[in-house]
């Protein structure tokens, strides 16, 4: 739609005539050529496809490989335990995706309302979907735009954008204002009506320019549309440490089937254990016990309201860095209110400070915006501008009674509100005729002789008048939105056009969509942990950067910058400029995909927060969307990866900190699941080098993967959260599993218990003086070393899950019981394994004897020995850091 190009020039294009509108043939006609007025939505994948696409996936191909190989080797029970752990975790991927697909569908029904449109000269309601270009469309109060429209005709016309410009005022419509500029943003194009947004008051014409795709909230679906499916962090580590353990798993296979026909052992038994240490060196249970810590903390979260849609993007929330938030709404109240006001002879003054009562000439001052206006408010719900709203309960906060003000005064006449002269008038009727108007300060000043001081007119001098224009522009200069009332004593009934004439000024009101307070003390949370909040809106740029400034987002002017700035940056220019910026104000929906993309595009995570329809396809592109649930459009919540039931800008850095520990426990579970596998491999395949007999065999190889893999594991990801994770910098999002010492910890951690293991392995024999190396060793001496082998492993790795709660922190500081899960499967683990060990039929399944006195002793022993070595280094790295810091 070219706002700039004369309206003649609109109808002749569209060749309709304004006064009888299209026929229903013609607009028939115009609806096959056109389509129907809604919008498209993706072609929808099958929930076979789907379920498919899930199961691509570099780990999950390890899992079927496990599955295979446990069949071969007669394990059906695990087999069916990883085929189930694939099934759940696709179904679980499903559900997801089916849940995300619907932003489109919300758009649509967002979008279809009924219009009021003039053909054949007759007006008459049509579905939305019916409309085409070159319908006449009827707009009144109350009624949602169903199409683009060029105004024709407006009277008095305001409609309410916020859902699509973030302005939480309406916008002042003028069907002949001319726009020399075609990139006027949407905010200011007073000569359009765009679709989805709601006719708050007043009257108008329109002609329908732009019907569903080709409508400015078509654009944000195409938008939505558009945007590229992406993994996220967590998502990326997985698949790259799948890929891993795939090539480890097959070089173990090789390399043991190697060693071992070089040794000399038979072929069948030992393809058998290799085949069985590599099932034992992947952690089958990974994927699950992703989906179950996340599935905990998102259980958490909502119970903090913070709901998320999709399990991985939780684990995202700790990586982000770049919070962009939409003002109207989620860092602002969505509602005006007055904060100042200024009345001649008294000065300024605050409403907060004037307690429940006001001064006479203040609340005289309030009396007047009262009766000049239509809105009404009640038990905390208003109807009507919601100006005008914030006005009544201005007088409210004074101390009036608005009952009584109504009962004793009647409206005589009025004068509507008019965007040019900017005011309106009533005429009003208490014994006494008086006239009450109320306007813009430039507007009404003009038009008054007189002030009103301490109860009495008084004329209004330059210096009176230089002291109201200056308490005016104080309030401007707050980003308060003045708004000044005046009066005159009338004799008799006058008509409209005398009413603003020889005025009496009461005073002057500012006001403001106000900041939350919650919303500023997270973003001080917020920036003590490392990331940066940026406000994006469709307000103004002194407006925006005001409230920015009061919340400590920005301090000075220079970091706010309007969307018609950013037109003129090349996307790279703007990529590298943009880290300067924390305030982007009269912004389209396409800058704030456009601002997210550029924050991207320096290595950022970003989250963006936001409700309206005009947000979804940011929230779409960024890292993290965080939509409002109580205010928020189904377009916005159906587009975000995260919903906030409360509203509240503060659940979002709970959620980030809720985030970051999820993100260690994982990690937590993935490092003690890899060291305990790597325990294994190191003492099988340094028995088998060395050429000793194999340590464990195949059975007992899976029933440690079973035991160790599953329950504490699990329990590591259900540990509390750290309250110091909040002090730490935002995590890099391509960091490894591996970082910060995590690696060493996997290879240091699983030598030793390898190590341990073979020790316990030579002991069995030496304690009934043997050698391994002895040729003819009875088979009772065997299973004997092998019994101490197997208890000492799983010992050692169920102990040393104790340590893996924190890198820094003592067992003794954090509580051993303050994890009661994962004691409850150590305790459980060593339970089983007792059992195993003690149950006559299982025992002769797992072919095990039991320990003497000295076997015990040394299981325990040795079983001790990674916990007690983890916490020693721990202690040195505490004190190594203490001395670095008194340094």
């Amino acid at each position: 739609m070219q706002i700039s190009t004369p309206v003649e020039q609109v109808l002749q294009e569209l060749d309709v005539n304004p006064a009888t509108g299209l026929t229903e043939q013609e607009a028939a006609a115009r609806l096959v050529q056109h389509g129907p007025n809604k919008l498209q939505a993706r072609q929808k994948k099958t929930l076979l496809q789907l379920f498919l696409a899930q199961l691509r996936d570099a780990l999950i191909y390890v899992l079927f490989a496990a599955v295979a190989i446990t069949v071969f080797m007669g394990e059906y029970v695990d087999a069916l335990i990883i085929l189930g752990v694939i099934v759940l975790n696709a179904v679980l991927g499903v559900v997801q995706e089916v849940k995300a697909g619907n932003a489109i569908e919300a758009l649509q029904q967002l979008a279809s309302p009924r219009a009021l449109v003039r053909r054949g000269g007759q007006a008459h309601e049509v579905e939305s979907e019916g409309l085409v270009p070159g319908d006449i469309v009827l707009l009144d109060a109350g009624r949602l735009v169903a199409a683009d429209l060029r105004l024709l005709e407006s009277a008095n016309l305001q409609i309410e954008e916020s859902a699509l410009t973030g302005e939480s005022v309406p916008t002042t419509k003028d069907a002949h204002a001319t726009l020399d500029d075609p990139q006027t943003p949407l905010g200011d194009q007073a000569n359009a009506a765009f679709m989805s947004t709601l006719v708050t008051y007043g009257r108008g014409t329109g002609v329908v320019v732009g019907t569903g795709m080709n409508t400015q909230v078509g654009k944000i679906a195409g938008l939505l549309g558009a945007q590229p499916a992406s993994k996220t962090p967590l998502e990326k580590r997985l698949d790259e440490l799948g890929k891993t353990l795939g090539k480890v798993a097959v070089g173990i296979c090789v390399v043991m089937f190697a060693l071992a026909a070089l040794r000399g052992h038979d072929l069948a038994s030992t393809f058998l254990l290799a085949v069985s240490l590599a099932v034992a060196s992947i952690p089958e249970g990974l994927t699950a016990i992703v989906a179950v810590v996340l599935s905990v903390g998102v259980t958490a979260m909502a119970r903090h309201h913070a709901i998320i849609r999709k399990l991985p993007a939780v684990e995202t929330l700790g990586s982000v860095d770049i919070v962009c938030t939409d003002k109207t709404g989620t860092l602002t109240q969505n509602k005006m209110t007055v904060t100042r006001y200024y009345v001649p002879g008294a000065g300024e003054a605050t409403v907060e400070a004037t307690g429940t009562t006001g001064s006479k000439d203040a609340r005289r001052l309030a009396e007047a915006l009262i009766l000049c206006s239509d809105a009404t408010y009640d038990h905390g719900e208003g109807t009507g501008d919601p100006t005008e709203i914030a006005l009544l309960v201005f007088g409210d906060q004074l101390g009036l009674d608005r009952r009584a003000l109504a009962a004793t005064e009647s409206r005589v006449s009025e004068r509507a509100f008019d965007s040019d002269r900017k005011l309106m008038s009533t005429l009003s009727d208490n014994g006494e005729l008086r006239v009450f108007t109320k306007g813009a300060i430039d507007s009404l000043l003009p038009r008054c002789t007189h002030v009103h001081e301490h109860g009495q007119a008084v004329l209004l001098t330059d210096a009176r008048r230089a002291q109201v224009l200056q308490a005016a522009e104080a309030m401007s200069e707050q980003a308060l939105r003045t708004l000044a009332a005046a009066y005159k004593p009338v004799e008799e009934v006058i008509e409209p056009e005398s009413m603003e004439q020889d005025l009496v000024l009461l005073g002057v009101v500012g006001m403001i969509d106000p900041p939350r307070q919650e919303a500023r003390d997270a973003i001080g949370r917020a920036a003590a942990a490392g990331i940066t909040t940026v406000m994006i809106t469709g307000d103004h740029k002194n407006t925006a950067f005001a409230i920015a400034r009061q919340l400590g987002i920005a301090d000075a002017p220079g970091q706010a910058v309007t969307g018609e700035e950013i037109n003129g940056f090349p996307d790279a220019e703007f990529a590298q400029r943009v880290a300067q910026y924390r305030v982007f104000a009269r912004v389209s929906p396409e800058h704030k995909v456009k601002i997210v993309r550029a924050f991207q595009a320096g290595g950022n995570i970003v989250s963006m927060t936001g409700d309206g329809v005009n947000d979804a396809p940011s929230l779409s592109a960024a890292d993290i969307g965080v939509a409002m649930g109580i205010t928020g459009t189904d377009v916005a919540r159906n587009a975000a990866d995260m919903i906030l039931t409360d509203d509240n800008f503060a659940t979002i850095i709970a959620a980030i900190e809720q985030g970051r520990n999820i993100y260690n426990n994982i990690k937590k579970s993935v490092i003690f699941l890899l060291a305990s596998n790597m325990g294994e491999v190191v003492a099988m395949v340094l028995c088998i080098l060395i050429g000793l007999p194999a340590p464990l065999i195949a059975t007992q190889l899976l029933w440690i993967n079973l035991l160790t893999d599953s329950l504490p594991a699990v329990a590591l990801g259900m540990d509390p959260g750290d309250p110091d994770v909040m002090q730490e910098r935002p995590r890099n999002p391509q960091e490894s599993f591996f970082a910060h010492g995590a690696g060493w910890q996997v290879v240091l951690g699983g030598a030793l218990i390898g190590l341990l293991t073979m020790a316990a392995f030579w002991y069995g024999y030496y304690e009934h003086d043997y050698s391994p190396y002895d040729q003819a060793i009875p088979a009772a001496a065997h299973e004997y070393a092998r019994t101490l082998a197997f208890m000492t492993i799983i010992c050692s790795q169920l102990l040393f899950a104790l340590s893996f709660r924190s890198s820094t922190k003592s067992l003794f500081r954090l509580g051993l019981l303050s994890n009661k899960y994962l004691v409850g499967a150590v305790a459980l683990g060593l339970g089983l394994q007792l059992l195993a060990l003690t149950v006559p039929p299982l025992q002769k399944a797992f072919k095990l004897q039991m320990l003497d006195a000295r076997g015990w002793l040394v299981a325990i022993a040795f079983g001790l020995v990674p916990l007690a070595m983890s916490e020693v280094y721990k202690a040195i790295a505490r004190a190594r850091a203490a001395r670095q810091q008194v340094g």
